[in-house]
């Protein structure tokens, strides 16, 4: 029987409940938005057809609070609610108390979620059903002698993992046995913050893995599908930052096995709805197929962050299944109606520091550009310019994503549009994804959950300025951008001199305060170029706000170009390369005074040293708990801590001085 959906509260925020927003109301569904104090002006809240108040900023207060979103849909009149991700998304408590309240819930059973919510028991009932586990200790016993019998057994390297965990927290890698015992409180004592379980399991390290992950979906008619694999193994912080469909070079014996294994691991927790079965694949293994083998690591009973690189390659949309099945519909597609086209690849734009390891950064979008959608490029984003990225949340701004018939196509796409990408206000990690993705090794396919840190060469900065680069932002100084009159041809050609030469000149400053001075001469509708050591042709114009296209040379470059005050970013294939018009735009470096400070806003877990005590290098000053991530803080030198301005507990802001070391060769 079809229940009839009318009225849908999203129980989530940003970009997902944006998201499933557009779906509903296509399908002619009114929606309710929920939010928090911090979320009152937010894109979603005005998006849905109402929104009602949830609670205090922090999501524990709120947006974590079953009972208060329960009584939300009652006062809005919701027959139906759609976790997103996240939050409550596979809390088994919560869907039981929506089916108590007769509220539709758009997800699995609670059945199957509380059977996949542990590893440990997903791990034994996956063995059980057939489908192959990582060798490892999944057992109850959780005490100290025990685990590290446990881990002998294993061997070294393994992993331990908190059975309730996801996302990386409450995960630790430990190399030898003289690191077990401390790796087991860290990985303890998060799983406990994070989950409210301390229980952990061990597991063999896979060396090169690659994280491959398939869709699934299951109706109340017996039906179960695959849509394909993703593949999501670029990660930093044990989180993902690039995702895509299909995986590459996988082949089609391998990825049948993987869509067969994943339809079983389904069909054995009797699931409904979209879900996705995690695989963890040993790249430097082979089984007799010349295929490498595939262990299953666990089951998200709900839809994913990546999910668009799926809907690309398969032209689905995957809110629309959710809410069909929800309704008691059938599977809208038989496993052989579903067909594979072309390549999708999907980048985390976060406010983050890649510079600081990835830390998250905060403050107010006082600019943000993206370019324009289209059938090939898709921007999922939870912000708007003037929006914060707050503390409370997570610090994605949005998800870009870039769909062609090849995979080359797909990412030159990508790369184009993050290079088009303008955020200002906060840090982000946008350069950082376009150098990635346009590395040799990624675009062979060679990859691993290890690539980010093995790659770290490849991916820096780069360490030259090529005089293309040169050149255009040269000539995006004295093109044009925009007229908004007719212009005269002293406007047009503002080097322009009667009875003269038409001759530009641009200085252009290094990040090291060194001046390249440009002549540029204009001839017809190009520019001669020169103070480089050789003469450019060149020619140029604007095709946007910071979209460039230029001919050096008769080579067609398609670039973006910033201007922020005195200071030019050129981005060309991903590479980007600044430029300052006055020297005293340059930025300068400083050195390390010894003075600790929160990378981030967060709260004080632990103190490890003490006024007056001796350190030495890289010895482990605190931890730094941020996002429900601990931040090991250690000292950047021997010598003796002189003060600290901090208290086990105490909440901090970004910057905020937490203790004070005097070097080593001070002190004496």
């Amino acid at each position: 029987m079809v229940k009839p959906i009318r009225k849908l509260l999203i129980a989530n925020r940003g970009e997902i409940a944006r998201r499933i927003v557009r779906t509903a109301h296509a399908m002619g569904i009114e929606t309710v938005a929920v939010y928090s104090d911090a979320d009152a002006n937010s894109p979603h809240v005005k998006e849905a057809t109402q929104a009602i108040h949830i609670g205090p900023s922090e999501a524990a207060k709120s947006y974590l609070l079953p009972d208060r979103i329960i009584e939300a849909a009652r006062k809005t009149g919701a027959d139906a609610v759609h976790p997103g991700y996240g939050f409550l998304s596979e809390n088994a408590g919560f869907a039981s108390k929506l089916a108590d309240a007769g509220i539709i819930f758009v997800g699995p059973p609670a059945a199957a979620i509380r059977s996949m919510g542990l590893k440990d028991a997903a791990k034994a009932l996956m063995k059980k059903a057939g489908v192959p586990v990582t060798p490892g200790y999944q057992g109850d016993d959780q005490s100290l002698p025990r685990l590290e019998q446990a881990s002998k057994a294993v061997g070294y390297p393994l992993l331990i993992k908190a059975v309730a965990g996801g996302g990386g927290k409450g995960m630790r890698r430990v190399d030898s046995p003289a690191e077990f015992a401390e790796a087991l409180i860290a990985a303890k004592r998060e799983g406990d913050a994070s989950f409210g379980n301390e229980k952990i399991l061990i597991e063999r390290l896979i060396r090169r893995p690659r994280h491959v992950e398939v869709q699934i979906f299951a109706d109340d008619h017996g039906n179960v599908v695959h849509l394909f694999e993703r593949d999501c193994s670029l990660q930093r912080r044990h989180q993902k930052v690039i995702e895509e469909a299909p995986a590459p070079g996988l082949g089609e014996r391998a990825r049948a096995a993987l869509g067969q294994a994943a339809v079983k691991a389904a069909r054995a927790i009797d699931y409904r709805g979209a879900g996705t079965i995690e695989f963890i694949l040993d790249t430097e293994a082979t089984d007799e197929s010349g295929d490498h083998p595939f262990y299953f690591m666990e089951m998200n009973t709900r839809l994913q962050v990546e999910h668009p690189v799926t809907e690309f390659i398969t032209g689905t949309d995957l809110v629309e299944w959710q809410i069909r099945i929800a309704r008691g519909e059938p599977l809208p597609l038989t496993q052989d109606q579903i067909e594979l086209s072309g390549h999708s690849v999907e980048a985390r734009l976060y406010a983050e520091d890649p510079d600081t390891g990835f830390l998250p950064s905060t403050g107010t979008l006082s600019r943000l550009g993206m370019p324009s959608q289209t059938s090939r490029l898709r921007i999922d984003a939870g912000v708007v310019e003037g929006g914060e990225v707050s503390v409370h949340y997570d610090p994605m701004i949005a998800k870009i994503v870039a769909h062609g018939p090849t995979r080359r196509d797909a990412i030159d796409t990508l790369i184009a549009a993050l290079d088009e990408t303008v955020v200002e206000g906060v840090k982000t990690n946008r350069a950082f994804l376009a150098r990635l993705l346009d590395t040799d090794a990624f675009r062979a396919g060679d990859i691993t959950t290890g690539f980010i840190d093995d790659h770290a060469d490849d991916i820096a900065p780069p360490a030259r300025i090529p005089a293309q680069a040169v050149v255009i932002a040269a000539l995006s100084e004295v093109v044009t951008q925009k007229p908004s009159a007719p212009q005269t041809m002293f406007a047009r050609f503002p080097g322009w001199r009667m009875n003269l030469p038409a001759i530009r000149y641009v200085d252009l400053f290094d990040a090291g305060g060194n001046i390249r001075t440009l002549h540029l001469r204009r001839e017809g509708e190009t520019w001669l170029i020169g103070g480089l050591g050789e003469e450019f042709t060149a020619s140029g114009e604007w095709r946007g706000e910071t979209l460039f296209h230029a001919v050096v040379d008769e080579t067609p470059i398609r670039a973006a170009v910033i201007r922020e005050d005195d200071r030019i970013e050129v981005r060309l294939s991903g590479a980007t390369y600044v430029f300052a018009l006055s020297n005293h735009a340059v930025a300068s470096g400083s050195g390390g005074d010894g003075s600790i400070r929160a990378p981030m806003p967060g709260r004080i877990l632990s103190l490890d040293v003490a006024e007056g005590k001796d350190v030495t290098v890289g010895q482990r000053l605190c931890v730094l708990e941020a996002m429900k991530m601990e931040n090991r803080l250690s000292a950047p030198f021997a010598g003796k801590v002189t003060k600290i301005a901090v208290a086990k507990g105490d909440q901090v802001a970004e910057g905020a001085l937490l203790m004070q070391i005097e070097p080593e060769d001070s002190a004496n």
